[in-house]
């Protein structure tokens, strides 16, 4: 599978923010989703580490991706619990997966671990299919 033809391109959906973000979709495997991010200057808060909203970001697009792929079709994020347990530089990678489906609703669960493997963010989300056969 190409993961990312273009840019702006995450698992077959085109997504222009996550192209400014600078992430990348890396791979799927048993049903999750696998996602990079070399922080940069402009990603980092007053403390020179990377800035929750940056890690929210990334956070979404790993539990959107995991769901997107499991739905066959877009989704947005209804609900998005997020928790920062360590402060974040470098590289990241950030892995998300369904944890249930149903036609309504999709529950789901990403993390981000930093190059060393050290648990750096985690979050539950809820998000719902949208577009054509989407359940009303």
């Amino acid at each position: 599978m190409d993961q990312q033809s273009e840019p702006g391109t995450v698992f077959g959906a085109h997504i222009p923010f996550v192209d400014f973000c600078g992430i990348e979709a890396l791979d799927v495997a048993e049903g999750r989703t696998r996602l990079r991010l070399v922080l940069r200057p402009e990603h980092a808060n007053n403390l020179g580490i990377a800035h929750g909203g940056v890690l929210c970001t990334l956070l979404d697009v790993a539990l959107g991706t995991a769901a997107r792929l499991r739905a066959g079709r877009p989704v947005v994020t209804l609900d998005l619990q997020a928790r920062f347990l360590n402060p974040a530089r470098g590289e990241l990678v950030a892995e998300g997966r369904v944890t249930r489906a149903g036609r309504a609703v999709i529950f789901c669960e990403a993390e981000i671990r930093d190059a060393a493997g050290t648990l750096v963010a985690s979050a539950t989300g809820l998000l719902k299919p949208v577009g054509e056969g989407a359940p009303r």
